[in-house]
């Protein structure tokens, strides 16, 4: 018996083109883009993005890292792209907090979120006005990964030299936990006594930590009571 044998082709349906990231951006906007593809669209190159990610780990930590970090991976202006893009949406959060009184921990720490990323403790005055709106901010002291080193003199300096209703202290924890240690506890103390003689309110002391579960990311003596 003879059959008949027919071949039949069957031809692959070609494959969609592949969407680029510039393209996905333009058409469903940034919510549609993962934090990778964010990195990418920065510094130029998946290889890049790739690469900077296994050196520093996250997204999260490669925020924190220095310009000079950086530096030994990508030209200035991809380091530049970086630094600027992954620290944007605190900067734009802070000149949004910065534009209504700060007359809460919350709103003090808004409008503190870049200290966040810093490496060291810095201590920082935020000098109000009677509508607890910002005057200007003072940076005293920078201290190394673990502690800092202020004068109570000049936290209070700009204080007395400026004329303002009173004033907010504001200093961040590197590790990311905002509980106050012993030595922030002596130093706000001293801090009160100082401005108490002085007749200076001060209005609050702030700790910039990163939110941890549930717990914001701060620590405020006055809504705790300690001030």
């Amino acid at each position: 018996m003879n059959w008949d044998h027919s071949r039949e082709v069957i031809e692959a349906a070609p494959s969609p083109p592949k969407t680029s990231i510039s393209q996905k951006l333009a058409l469903y906007g940034s919510a549609s883009l993962s934090g990778m593809e964010h990195l990418t669209l920065l510094v130029g190159k998946q290889s890049v993005a790739n690469a900077l990610i296994r050196q520093f780990g996250s997204l999260k930590a490669l925020s924190r890292a220095s310009f000079r970090e950086l530096r030994q991976f990508l030209t200035r202006r991809q380091a530049e792209a970086v630094m600027a893009g992954l620290s944007v949406a605190n900067v734009a959060e802070t000149e949004h907090a910065l534009s209504s009184p700060l007359n809460n921990p919350e709103a003090i720490y808004k409008a503190s979120l870049e200290m966040r990323g810093l490496h060291q403790e810095v201590v920082r005055v935020v000098l109000l006005d009677s509508q607890l709106r910002c005057i200007t901010k003072v940076d005293i002291s920078k201290g190394t990964v673990n502690e800092s080193v202020a004068d109570p003199r000049e936290i209070l300096r700009p204080a007395i030299t400026y004329p303002s209703f009173g004033f907010v202290l504001v200093h961040n924890h590197p590790s990311g936990l905002a509980n106050p240690s012993a030595a922030d506890l002596q130093f706000t103390k001293r801090i009160a006594e100082g401005a108490r003689i002085l007749n200076i309110n001060f209005l609050d002391h702030v700790i910039v930590g990163q939110p941890i579960g549930s717990r914001p990311g701060y620590f405020s003596f006055h809504e705790t009571g300690l001030l």
